[in-house]
Formats: structure tokens, sequence, C-alpha cells
């Protein structure tokens, strides 16, 4: 397969990703409000689905594209890996990026008209305070810190159950439920449900999310030591989430 190619079908994988874990976000918030008025019970159910779709998605989708679906942790990836002098990242970021983005706002509607909702209506859902930012900053952090440690340490095998169960605890221990994701940010503002944010709040906890993703790179270089030479930090960064490479869908083991 052509390079063209294999980045289109990355690309495509990385949409339907972020598709389906926005759609079980989504879907789950409003099965869960169908279901009982309680809030923690509420939060409960959408967190134990984001945990299980999401650690699905990463083991099936991981071997295509790397299972990003998430901005940030394409830009962490690409950050790793700007040394290589082919510019293959650069491409990679400006696909995926538009990709996870129109992928979160199909999940929303999707979910949406699964419930009868509007396909489209504007969260009111105001996410607007400081603390929510900390917490923004605080799981975004964890995130790239969890994806990039074990991919430096060799352990990126184990990222469908690391990355879903840090995301499962995310939700509890931040404030913000740990959104950690510029593209999923963008796509909960399609949906006035349980899941949703309003429009006003998606710019600042896309800004805390990218400082999170600095301070992230930065605990990842205090704990592990610098980016390696390279050869060695392209190796890693087709590490994150999983290894993948040119295989054909066919032939992946994981």
């Amino acid at each position: 397969m052509t390079a063209t190619g294999v980045l289109g079908r990355r690309t495509a994988a990385e949409f339907v990703g972020t598709a389906a874990l926005v759609t079980v976000v989504v879907g789950s918030g409003i099965q869960a409000t169908k279901l009982t008025g309680d809030v923690g019970l509420q939060l409960l159910a959408n967190s134990l689905a984001t945990v299980f779709g999401l650690g699905v998605l990463i083991a099936l989708l991981g071997p295509v594209s790397g299972a990003h679906f998430n901005p940030v942790v394409t830009l962490a990836t690409w950050w790793t890996a700007r040394r290589d002098g082919e510019g293959r990242g650069l491409r990679e970021v400006a696909a995926y990026v538009p990709a996870q983005i129109a992928g979160a706002i199909g999940g929303a509607v999707l979910a949406n008209a699964m419930f009868a909702e509007p396909l489209v209506r504007w969260s009111a859902h105001a996410r607007w305070s400081g603390h929510l930012w900390l917490g923004e900053v605080v799981a975004t952090a964890g995130l790239v810190l969890l994806i990039l440690g074990l991919a430096r340490t060799g352990r990126a095998h184990l990222a469908p159950v690391a990355v879903a169960s840090y995301i499962g605890a995310a939700y509890w221990f931040t404030s913000s439920t740990a959104f950690a994701n510029p593209g999923v940010t963008v796509g909960r503002a399609f949906t006035d449900t349980f899941a949703g944010i309003a429009p006003a709040s998606v710019l600042p906890f896309i800004a805390a999310q990218l400082v999170g993703l600095m301070a992230g790179l930065g605990l990842v270089t205090a704990l592990f030591g610098r980016t390696p030479p390279a050869v060695e930090a392209e190796a890693e960064a087709e590490a994150v989430v999983v290894p993948h490479g040119e295989r054909q869908p066919a032939e992946i083991g994981h």
C-alpha cells in the first residue's frame, strides 16, 4: 500500500474510533438519565461505559492508527518524533486532528439520533470555573504521562487496559470529569444532554487541555529522560497509543 493509502486508512480509523468513543460517552449519559435520577449513579454508568468502550476501541483500532482518538495524543506523538526529518509527523497531525474533531461531532449526532434527541442542539451545561479548568490540566497531563510512559518503558501493549482504567478513574478524581480531549470537548457541545458542555465553555477547556499537554510532556522528560535519538524517537511514536505499522488489517494480531 502506498504511503498516502496507509495514511488514509489510519485517518479513517481515527475518525471511526473518535466517533465511536463519543457515541459511547454521550449515549451512555443519555441512557443513564433515562434510567435513574441519581446523579451519582448516572456518572457511574457513564464512566463504566466509557471505560469498556475505550478499552475495546484501543484494542481494535490501535494496530491500525495508534488509537489516538485525541488531538492532544496526536500532538504529543508528533512532539516525540519531531526530529524525524521526513516530516511524516506533521502530515499525520494535519490528517488526524480534523478527522478526530469531525468524528467527535458525528458521534454526538449519532448518539442523539439513537435516543430520539434533536440531532444537533447546543448544550446548555455551562462548565466555566477555575477549578474545572485545573481538573482538565491534571487529567490531560496524567493521560500524556501514562501513554508516553508506557511507550518509553516498552509496555504500550498494556494501553487498552491502562488508558481506559485511567480515564475511568479520572471521571471521579477530577472536578471536570476528565474530558482530557479537545476533539471530544468540541463534539460534546453538540448535545444538550448529560455529557454536554456549553459552547462558551469549550475554548477554556481546550486551553486547559493544552496546558495539560505541556505539563505531561514535562513530566515525561523529568521522569523518563529526554526524547531519544531520531530512530528511537520514531519507534517510540509508533507505539502511541499501541504499536501499529504498515500491515493490512487482515494480518493484524494483538
